[in-house]
């Protein structure tokens, strides 16, 4: 097998590959055939997942609520935080808004968001 084409087989190389695992240890010679089928099919899943299930840079929007969750903040309290008004985050969340230079400049300094995702850089 040089690729995964499909679903199908993709399933039976990740369910071979979980067999393989235990039987393969750090001390395994690279030569063993179990060892040896584990990294062909190790890199053949990779291959095919890289393709198939990529998933996208998150958004500042993904990251601000992501970061909002980890420190307990609401909406509200984030406007508080960075100065500006509730409905102003809402506008941010919904698309309908992007924050100026210094609301950014806010948003990263007080969320601890490295300024390159604030800026989208």
């Amino acid at each position: 097998m040089t690729s995964i084409k499909n679903k199908e087989q993709y399933d039976w190389a990740v369910a071979r590959v979980e067999e393989l695992l235990p039987l393969v240890k750090d001390d395994t010679p690279t030569n063993d055939p179990a060892s040896m089928e584990l990294e062909l099919l190790s890199n053949l899943v990779a291959d095919y997942s890289e393709e198939n299930f990529t998933i996208g840079e998150p958004s500042l929007i993904d990251i601000m609520k992501l970061r909002m969750a980890e420190m307990g903040l609401t909406q509200k309290a984030t406007a508080e935080l960075i100065g500006v008004s509730p409905s102003r985050i809402s506008d941010f969340f919904s698309g309908r808004a992007e924050p100026t230079l210094s609301t950014a400049r806010k948003i990263s300094n007080c969320l601890k968001i490295d300024p390159a995702i604030v800026l989208g850089v």
